[in-house]
């Protein structure tokens, strides 16, 4: 059974790119701490290459930034290509069948504006409801 799990910050923003059949495509690399410290007390941490295809693709380049946590499930996939130079080169990635974006959502530059500010102040405030006079 091929099954990974991640969970990792991004090391830098998604890059999307389109195949030459129009289909899109999502590359970045996740940061993810290793469980045990190592001889001088302190956790390594391992960058692992992620590959997202198709409508993920597009939401994680929409909403994913660089430091974004985020939740990635998916398989293993080692493969082998041919540098410029010639060497042959093996990369291993995995291939997100789903990524679950994790923590607070980070500001960005989009056209956020304020009735979109004061509509999440407003959820923020809420008052419980007191249910004693409901008839069920």
């Amino acid at each position: 059974m091929n099954k990974v799990v991640l969970i990792g910050n991004l090391t830098h923003d998604p890059e999307i790119t389109t195949t030459t059949s129009g289909v899109p495509v999502c590359h970045f690399s996740l940061a993810v701490s290793r469980r045990y410290t190592n001889s001088e007390g302190n956790r390594e941490t391992d960058f692992i290459p992620i590959v997202v295809w198709r409508n993920q693709a597009e939401s994680c380049h929409k909403y994913l930034k660089k430091g974004s946590k985020a939740a990635v499930y998916g398989t293993l996939q080692v493969r082998s290509y041919e540098s410029k130079t010639g060497e042959k080169r093996t990369i291993a990635e995995v291939i997100a069948e789903e990524v679950e974006f994790v923590g607070q959502r980070i500001a960005s530059d989009t056209n956020e504006t304020p009735e979109v500010k004061q509509e999440e102040e407003k959820v923020i405030s809420l008052e419980p409801v007191d249910d004693g006079d409901l008839p069920f």
